[in-house]
């Protein structure tokens, strides 16, 4: 059903959830664009990563879609940089470019007024994305014997 996904890195708990969710659509003849967003931010300072430890985090994705590959995930990793509240938009875009039939992503678990304040990368996909966006909430995280297939049957 699923041809091309695009899952969203960013080396958190949340996103790390959403990645049972990508390899189950994916299946055996589908394949995961793992896309990882390098936000760049401006002060007077100048221009910096917003994220101190960005090597360690890009390291450490990187080294989870090698691992995901070597259990035969057929998955590639896409690095993209974007400017402060830019995420959403740089997925979006790499979707696009991807021709992907849908977009998956971990959400924080922000409830709306503090998603307003402080922003969200599954608000802005919901508005920018040409294809579905999966938002995997904290709630949906499966037990450790559990598939995302078993849970959603389960949930029915």
């Amino acid at each position: 059903m699923f041809k091309t996904i695009v899952l969203g890195l960013d080396g958190s708990p949340d996103a790390e959830r959403a990645v049972p969710y990508a390899v189950d659509l994916a299946g055996d003849s589908g394949r995961i664009v793992a896309v990882y967003v390098r936000e760049i931010v401006f002060s007077r300072a100048g221009a910096h990563t917003a994220v101190p430890n960005e090597d360690e985090v890009e390291s450490a994705v990187s080294k989870q879609v090698d691992d995901l590959a070597a259990k035969g995930v057929k998955i590639e990793l896409k690095m993209a940089t974007s400017v402060a509240g830019g995420p959403g938009q740089a997925l979006a875009d790499a979707a696009e470019v991807e021709h992907a039939d849908v977009i998956v992503v971990g959400t924080r678990g922000y409830s709306q007024i503090a998603g307003l304040l402080v922003g969200s990368v599954t608000q802005r996909l919901l508005h920018v994305a040409h294809c579905p966006v999966l938002a995997v909430p904290r709630s949906a995280a499966a037990s450790a014997t559990d598939t995302p297939s078993e849970s959603a049957a389960a949930a029915t």
